[in-house]
């Protein structure tokens, strides 16, 4: 496998203090490697989004740290945070507030490309926002003009893959890209996704509280509770034979069309649930191979 991009390396991030500490990442570490996608997954508030935030610097980490291309990014200079900057780019979960409704389509991809781009000249700017739509598969004469609200969910996520690839990234957190999409769309952004890691060599943090669509982009994947990660390694192999008590709970939350609902051989116990919840809340410092590259923690 090549050189990891970015990674984190035992990183924590801890919020208030005393005893209204809470800790929303603990002893955190991943990388994201060209060409792949690594899905972090896991319920509401297990700590996904705090991890993105960390690698597009919008929280700092309060021990660990994060490398860049193997530098911690804590010690950058001024040009190399520049570079950082350009480098991780991010897709948001809501593709109606993350563009200004002020603005045309075509300010929004022209504004990266002026920010991070100085190697394009004013005179091809318009050429290469049309060659980021078309990317996208959006038409440049009917979007470029139009404002956000003229245009659908899943053409405004498009839009936002676009700006994110005006930066020329070399890594790409996406972040419940398609939770607020209709279903019918999704598929167009998830190949859109897809595409995008394939052609450009994309390092891609995929991050979702879908199964269905971890599985479908990422290589490899991570198990998030309680801001620590219980169970990693390559998708199918983690989804195929899960480990962890909790990795499988939330593997049974997913709707199975061949078993049903109120099958007392499949159902767990309300008091099984919570124990399970409870036991994998707790720091688990030892940590199982159980195939290569399939980790977990022990509890």
């Amino acid at each position: 496998m090549s050189e990891a991009i970015l990674s984190l390396d035992k990183v924590n991030k801890t919020f208030g203090h005393g005893s209204s500490t809470v800790h929303a990442a603990r002893s955190i570490s991943f990388a994201l490697h060209p060409g792949r996608a690594l899905a972090l997954v896991g319920e509401s508030g297990s700590g996904k989004t705090t991890c993105a935030r960390m690698a597009m610097r919008e929280y700092a980490p309060t021990t660990g740290q994060i490398l860049y291309k193997g530098k911690p990014v804590e010690a950058a200079g001024r040009a190399e945070l520049a570079d950082y900057r350009r480098s991780v780019q991010m897709i948001f979960q809501d593709p109606f507030a993350s563009l200004n409704p002020a603005h045309t389509i075509a300010y929004h991809l022209t504004r990266p490309l002026k920010l991070h781009r100085p190697d394009i000249k004013a005179s091809a700017i318009d050429a290469t926002v049309r060659e980021l739509l078309q990317r996208v598969r959006l038409d440049p004469d009917l979007v470029a003009p139009k404002y956000p609200h003229e245009l659908s969910g899943g053409q405004r996520q498009r839009v936002n893959i676009a700006r994110a690839l005006a930066a020329k990234p070399e890594i790409i957190v996406a972040d419940e890209p398609t939770s607020m999409l209709d279903v019918s769309v999704r598929l167009g952004v998830l190949n859109l996704l897809n595409e995008m890691k394939q052609q450009m060599n994309l390092g891609l943090l995929y991050i979702t509280h879908d199964i269905a669509t971890a599985r479908y982009v990422a290589e490899d994947i991570a198990v998030m509770y309680s801001g620590q990660i219980v169970e990693w390694g390559p998708t199918s192999e983690v989804i195929d034979n899960p480990i962890h008590p909790y990795t499988r709970l939330l593997l049974s939350a997913v709707p199975d069309p061949d078993v049903r609902f109120d099958d007392p051989a499949t159902r767990l116990k309300p008091e099984e649930v919570d124990g399970i919840r409870k036991a994998a809340a707790a720091t688990q410092e030892t940590i199982i191979e159980t195939s290569p590259g399939h980790f977990a923690r022990s509890l």
